[in-house]
Formats: structure tokens, sequence, C-alpha cells
């Protein structure tokens, strides 16, 4: 099973879907409000993904599968693994996110400043302020992403008892491995982690050593 990123889809699969497919029965759906599936009415958490994931996999008579996940996949895989800790077997990280970092002073007085002047010019507010991928969503995905990028799944990757495999990109600057990759490796008890070319999407960027490295820990 592979859960794509957030903002993706699981076309951003297509060379692991591509290979897998020849040795083993693969499941790639689209998140609710990504890809072709359906928006939501409100703001979704982790916990809604999760909730939503375990259906998914219970209704597609999955049994067990391997989860490969990408960056918000990786929090979703987290969030369901640390409560459902049998529903799958093997899991691989590629770009895993889910730490809340410890905030700078700049981005503390930006917030504030966001907060001052949304109460007198939402919509200037709404449009200088914030992440390009923030000013993409709608409302109710805006209130979902807030929702997904404060919830800190340290604990929830502590309780994962999968085989376990981290797969970062070297020049990373989402989820970068020496932050990220290292911490989650440290919490997941027996997890490996390894780092190879390429950035957030390294699975893209070169799928054939990515593949391999796939490939060997699912056989």
């Amino acid at each position: 099973m592979l859960l794509h990123g957030y903002l993706s889809c699981k076309e951003s699969f297509y060379y692991q879907i591509k290979s897998l497919s020849a040795f083993c029965r693969v499941t790639a759906p689209d998140f609710p409000c990504f890809g072709k599936s359906e928006g939501t009415d409100c703001a979704w958490s982790v916990g809604d993904y999760a909730g939503w994931l375990e259906k998914f996999i219970e209704k597609s008579g999955l049994e067990k599968p391997c989860i490969l996940a990408h960056s918000f996949g990786a929090r979703v895989a987290f969030k369901l693994l640390s409560i459902r800790k049998t529903l799958a077997d093997k899991l691989v990280i590629t770009g895993g996110a889910g730490l809340v970092k410890p905030r700078s002073l700049q981005y503390i007085r930006r917030v504030n400043a966001y907060r001052r002047v949304k109460k007198l010019f939402p919509k200037f507010a709404e449009k200088h302020f914030g992440s390009k991928e923030y000013k993409s969503l709608s409302p109710v995905m805006k209130e979902s992403y807030k929702k997904i990028v404060n919830e800190d799944l340290k604990s929830c990757a502590a309780e994962i008892v999968n085989p376990t495999l981290l797969i970062y990109g070297r020049n990373d600057t989402v989820t970068p491995p020496d932050e990220e990759g290292a911490v989650f490796n440290k919490l997941i008890a027996g997890s490996r982690l390894e780092i190879m070319d390429g950035g957030h999407f390294c699975f893209s960027e070169y799928p054939d050593i990515f593949n391999k490295k796939l490939t060997e820990f699912l056989k």
C-alpha cells in the first residue's frame, strides 16, 4: 500500500507502482481532498485521515499490507500503526514528516503580526502571510493543514513495532534527514535509516536506486 504526501496524489509513486506490480499486489489510494478523491466538509486532522485509512484497508480486503508512505502519508501511518499495531506488516517511510520543531523568534513574531492584521484586514492577511502551499488551500483545507502540521507525532512513532526502513534524500530541505530522519530512527525500535541522493521526492528522482532498497527490504 502506497500513501502519498500532502498536495500530492498516488501518481507520485509512478515508478514504484510499475516496479512493485511485477511481483505483488499494489494498492495506491488518493487521500480525501487530494488527487481524484472527493473533498471533506470539515477540517480533518491526522487522526481523521488515519481512521479513514483503517476503514479503507478493511474494505479493500487487505491483510497486513506492507506500507510505503511519503511525507504526510508517514504522519497518517504513524498515527494508525501506533494504535492498530498489527494492521500492517513492514513499513517504509520516505521523507517522513511528523515533528513539531521549536519555533524561532522570527516565526513567532510573524505569527503574532498575522493575527493582529487578520483582525483588521482579513483579506490582506490571507494574501500576504503564510507559505505558497498554505495560500493555495481552500478555507476548510487551511484549517485542516493547521491541525496536521501542529500535531507532534513523536509519541506515535515510538509506538511503532513494524519492521521499518527509513529512506531520506540527502538534499531534502522539507524533512531533512539529519533532523526528521535521525529522530524517527531513534524513536522506532529496530528501524534502519538510509540516506540517498535526491531531495524530498528522492523516490521519483532516483527511482532505480530507491526501488532497489525498497525491494530488498520487502523481500
